[in-house]
This record gives structure tokens, C-alpha cells and sequence, in this order.
């Protein structure tokens, strides 16, 4: 089964999140509509500007847990290869 490791934010180079799930779509909806009390409502990161498949969650967990450990000069390149503008990808994985 696909998992997901996903990076949301506040604004370009504002606050950040590292996570991993297994239904991107879901998760991200609950960071997007603050329906968890959790870090990401706290400082409103709403948007999604990263995300990556893998196997299996526990691949996409360590994967998750490596990025956490990164520089934020390495986790901001990283968002940037794919996603220079910091434009929240959401809409392009949400149906409808």
C-alpha cells in the first residue's frame, strides 16, 4: 500500500511540517481545515508544498524521520526542486 511523506507550510520560508500518512488527501484536509490539535494548527500551515510516494509507510516514516534530521537550507532545496514558487499542491491531488 502507497504512503506518502509530506511537507506543508504557513507561507514560502515560513514555518514548516514533516509528516508521513498513508491517504495524503485525507491528511492534508485535516491540516488544511485544523480539525487535529496538533503543531501544524497551531502555526497554520495550511499549505502543501512538498510531497513524496513510497512502498510502504514504514519506508515513508524513516524517509520522514531522515528530512526532520536535515539542515532547513536541505528541507528548503528539497521543497524548491519541485515546487519553486512554494504554491500549495493541494488542489492538483484533491478531487474535483
Amino acid at each position: 500500500m502507497a504512503a506518502w511523506v509530506y511537507i506543508m507550510a504557513n507561507r514560502p520560508f515560513g514555518t514548516i511540517y514533516v509528516g508521513a500518512t498513508s491517504n495524503l488527501i485525507r491528511r492534508v484536509y485535516e491540516h488544511r481545515n485544523d480539525l487535529v490539535p496538533s503543531f501544524t494548527r497551531e502555526h497554520q500551515l495550511h499549505l502543501l508544498v512538498y510531497f513524496e510516494q513510497h512502498q510502504d509507510i514504514h519506508r515513508a516514516m524513516q524517509r520522514e524521520h531522515n528530512i526532520k534530521h536535515w539542515s532547513r537550507t536541505w528541507k528548503d532545496q528539497l521543497i524548491e526542486a519541485g515546487n519553486p514558487e512554494w504554491d500549495d499542491l493541494y488542489l492538483s491531488i484533491a478531487p474535483g
